[in-house]
């Protein structure tokens, strides 16, 4: 049967051009994402910048370790000690740097550090002078030699004196004395010898360990890792479309091909011989096709890594990789993805009759098969109960893309399976209004469709992959962040929440303002970190927020389920549900700065509450006010109140917002960086699937040369025959769009479950711009394909 299948695919090119270019897409998406892979996961970390021209570097050792039975543990502190004074006095050549918010009125985020310590980096300056009095300072960004400028730190805002520009990065220095001044804390001594082992909680770093202390060190980390997610699930999604793509594709071909295979079973050809005929076919496509892949994906990966770079979903200074695995693994993956799609379709080749061969007509068995029928409904059946389970036991996971995605695929590969069952039927449905056109054609069209229903519920599956990702993922995306905006603003009752501009929070001069506003009550929260061995194990950092519980009740309706906040002091902790501590218990645990101490649980928070856990302020260190939440007093007047709060956060970079626009202003920003991270999937995916449908019609075009002539025999005019091809191609999208839509609509109604146990009533909503353009696309794909198809052969 090899011999055959050599000779069928000599004869019958057109037909495995589609499957060819599924398996060859495939295997070079896999193999550049694998390629994005290494780069993101093997490149070597990125040199030492804050300490580039300084060998030696002594810092204190941030960590909090803790000894279990099973082992030291230890993790980050939130908030970092500093050097001790007599560790100090030991390096008096050493240069004493300090690193501390600092930022101009209105200018960009920047760090301040004394002046000496310029030297440990390679920022010349280009302008000016060197700072000599404390009320002179040397910039990098936002003004120029001579200007009056106003800095903000966290003490507070003080005029200053520009007498010289450096290079980047975004700095502002000070002289050494200001800085002290500005930041006692020491955070690190510079040095250009060796220093043998300091002790005393701290750590002498050299050569590439100097990078450990970077500013940009976490946000370098958490651009690898979104990388790496979005590279991920785009190759996952590409194995899993490949192998829909490819099984759609074989199963268009043995529709067409079914008086082929009759042949064959009439000439003495066993079922068996049959099917691994079509699995001989799938081999030698697969091999040539997943070679050429696996060759060409490597030089896509430079591109797309300079796309995510370019919108700043991965780090510029990634090495690109030149391993050879992703290539292997594209070449093996697309192999294995032709063997597993060609296995449906060749049993169904298998059990073609002989009979089937006198056929006059190419007439399709109106049944379809008890195993697709099994398949789709047992996967449709898995996707309602882990939507189910999830919407039970933990609806808080559904707003986790890695848990939903796997729901629209099983979802989609349903719909698949199932949809040379709902061809008809849609196809009457949309043959009403089509009969009311004149002409032949709005007979013409629904009958062919409907005549062969699993070739085109084969051409219908690019259509379905692509509107149903689409309006599930986005839409999904766009619910996930109306729950989290309502849960955030749910709790607030305060009138206004004074926020930052930047990063650097709220100085301590503004919080003092804001108290001194007449007719207002004012409420901080101080986000910091504490740690706990659980299990006695494993040590867990913990989020928590510093408050004043005396104030705090009146601005946020904390879900409390057992205690009071009014409980709440130097000695206790409120703590969620799942910390598994019951009220009065005593927690033994650390903070920010490694110390340790047992607090009293004297609340507990449910599973919706907007914090992991509340402690007084006398627990936060040196860690930011990062939100002030305002509340009127009766007969104050909001004109009034605006008007105070305005002038209070002016020149500290600073705005006073109502709860509306901050809930707005966080919706955008949680929403445009889960939406950017889904464009690029979509966009990667979106593509594949345009090639492939425009590949099945071709295909189509092929297979109705002998139809089409006869359309032209009977009198069909040339117009005629290309309106009806665009007919054709436009009811086929419009059958993907119908069940696209039903996989959508059932996959975000089961988000819907989820999400409105844990923020309320929320709406239904889809990304129509999106969606449109998606379907649009679809479109114009189907008709060029299908009349180029046709004009080419016509």
């Amino acid at each position: 049967m090899l011999s055959i299948a050599l000779s069928t695919l000599r004869t019958r090119l057109t037909s495995f051009i589609g499957t060819f270019v599924a398996l060859a897409l495939g295997a070079a998406l896999i193999a550049a994402m694998g390629q994005v892979l290494d780069t993101t996961v093997g490149s070597p970390d990125r040199a030492p910048q804050r300490y580039a021209s300084a060998p030696v570097v002594v810092v204190p050792d941030n960590r909090l370790t803790v000894g279990t039975w099973q082992g030291e543990q230890s993790a980050p502190l939130a908030e970092p000690r500093g050097l001790p004074d007599e560790l100090v006095a030991r390096f008096p050549d050493a240069v004493v740097d300090r690193a501390f918010p600092a930022r101009l009125v209105d200018g960009p985020d920047s760090t301040g550090r004394p002046w000496s310590a310029s030297r440990t980096a390679p920022q010349k300056l280009i302008q000016g002078r060197a700072p000599k009095t404390g009320n002179e300072i040397v910039v990098s960004a936002g003004a120029q030699v001579g200007l009056k400028v106003r800095v903000v730190t966290a003490g507070g805002v003080r005029p200053y004196t520009v007498v010289g520009v450096t290079t980047a990065p975004s700095t502002v220095f000070f002289t050494d004395a200001e800085a002290a001044t500005l930041s006692p804390r020491i955070d690190a001594l510079a040095l250009w010898h060796p220093v043998p082992s300091v002790g005393g909680g701290a750590r002498v770093l050299t050569g590439q360990d100097r990078a450990l202390v970077d500013p940009t060190r976490v946000s370098d980390e958490r651009a690898r890792d979104n990388a790496n997610t979005i590279v991920g699930i785009a190759a996952g999604f590409a194995v899993f479309i490949a192998v829909f793509m490819v099984s759609s594709t074989f199963a268009f071909a043995v529709a067409q091909r079914r008086r082929e295979f009759a042949l064959l079973r009439t000439v003495g050809a066993t079922r068996r011989q049959v099917r691994w005929m079509l699995y001989g076919e799938a081999g030698i496509v697969a091999v040539i096709a997943s070679a050429v892949g696996a060759v060409a994906g490597p030089f896509a990966a430079g591109p797309i890594l300079d796309w995510l770079v370019g919108l700043g979903m991965a780090p510029a200074w990634l090495v690109p990789s030149t391993a050879a695995w992703p290539s292997v693994v594209a070449f093996c993956t697309g192999v294995a993805v032709a063997v597993s799609g060609v296995a449906a379709a060749a049993r169904r080749a298998g059990r073609v009759h002989p009979a089937e061969a006198m056929r006059e007509a190419a007439v399709e068995d109106r049944g379809m098969g008890w195993g697709s029928w099994a398949a789709g409904g047992v996967l449709f059946c898995a996707a309602l109960i882990s939507m189910g389970v999830t919407a039970v036991t933990d609806p808080t996971g559904a707003m986790n893309n890695k848990s939903f995605m796997p729901i629209v695929m099983l979802l989609i590969v349903a719909a698949g399976l199932l949809t040379p069952a709902v061809v008809r039927p849609v196809t009457q449905l949309l043959a009403v209004p089509l009969g009311r056109l004149r002409g032949a054609g709005g007979t013409v069209v629904p009958a062919a469709a409907a005549a062969s229903t699993r070739q085109t519920a084969a051409t219908v599956a690019p259509v379905l992959i692509a509107v149903g990702l689409a309006a599930a993922l986005l839409g999904a995306a766009a619910m996930t962040d109306t729950a989290k905006a309502a849960m955030q603003t749910r709790p607030v009752r305060a009138d206004y929440l004074v926020v930052p501009t930047g990063t650097a929070g709220l100085d301590r001069q503004l919080v003092e303002r804001l108290r001194a506003v007449p007719g207002v009550d004012v409420a901080t929260t101080t986000p910091t970190s504490v740690y706990t061995l659980e299990g006695a194990t494993a040590l867990i950092q913990r989020p928590t927020e510093a408050v004043d519980p005396a104030k705090l009740p009146a601005m946020l309706d904390l879900p409390l389920i057992a205690g009071s906040l009014s409980d709440l002091d130097d000695h206790g902790i409120v703590v969620s549900e799942t910390w598994e501590l019951s009220l009065g218990d005593t927690a033994e645990l650390w903070r920010a700065d490694g110390s340790e101490v047992s607090l009293k649980v004297v609340g507990l928070l449910g599973a919706d509450a907007p914090a992991d856990s509340y402690i007084s302020p006398a627990h936060a260190f040196s860690a930011p006010v990062t939100t002030a939440y305002v509340k009127l007093r009766p007969g104050t007047s909001r004109e009034t109140a605006e008007t105070l709060l305005e002038k209070a956060t002016a020149g500290h970079n600073a705005r006073a917002v109502t709860t509306g626009e901050w809930a707005a202003d966080a919706a955008d920003r949680r929403g445009s960086a889960s939406r950017l991270g889904l464009l690029v999937v979509l966009g990667i995916i979106l593509a594949y699937t345009a090639i492939s449908l425009v590949n099945t019609l071709l295909m189509a075009a092929s297979d109705r040369t002998a139809e089409r002539g006869a359309l032209r025999l009977l009198g069909a005019t040339r117009g005629q025959l290309l309106r009806y091809v665009a007919g054709e191609a436009l009811l086929v999208v419009a059958i993907g769009v119908i069940v696209a839509s039903g996989v959508a609509v059932v996959a975000l109604a089961g988000l819907w479950a989820s999400l409105v146990q844990i923020a309320g009533p929320i709406a239904i909503t889809l990304p129509w711009p999106a969606v449109g353009a998606v379907v649009g696309g679809c479109v114009a794909l189907a008709t060029f394909a299908s009349l180029a198809g046709t004009l080419r052969r016509a």
